[in-house]
């Protein structure tokens, strides 16, 4: 069996680059949404043109990059959503609510401070591990039926 998984949420951690190095030797396909920052705000201007005000600069951005999210989760078989300590991911909520709407299996990559705000994204998840290890660790029981060792 071989899993799609796509890695969206938060891009100012290395945090999806451990969990494919914990995810070596399985049968795992990852993708992501752009995690290059400056493209991923500046994507819809580039292509379509400047803005004058800075709420339609974003909104271009957002709607071209929505393309790419919404292909990534709809063709995954497992959503990962990394919520950061450091930045609000507002993007990262959206994310997990249309995994959870579309039926995609959804686990969350949070920090227990997050567990209040995030109550209701975590109920929508499967699994709410701490460490990206964890993650890895669920698609190789997933894949193979094995527990970490």
């Amino acid at each position: 069996m071989t899993l799609s998984v796509y890695l969206s949420g938060e891009i100012h951690t290395d945090w999806r680059e451990q969990i494919v190095a914990a995810s070596d030797g399985l049968d795992v396909s990852f993708s992501s949404p752009v995690t290059d920052h400056d493209a991923s705000d500046d994507c819809g201007v580039a292509i379509l043109g400047a803005e004058d005000q800075k709420f339609w600069h974003d909104r271009k951005g957002a709607m071209v990059n929505a393309i790419r999210t919404r292909r990534g989760i709809g063709d995954a078989d497992v959503v990962v959503v990394r919520f950061g300590s450091e930045y609000k991911q507002w993007n990262a909520a959206f994310d997990a609510g249309m995994a959870a709407a579309l039926g995609k299996s959804l686990i969350v990559l949070s920090q227990p401070g997050h567990d209040h705000p995030l109550k209701e994204v975590h109920a929508a998840a499967l699994a709410v591990a701490r460490e990206p290890e964890q993650v890895a660790h669920i698609l190789r029981y997933v894949l193979t039926g094995e527990l970490p060792k």
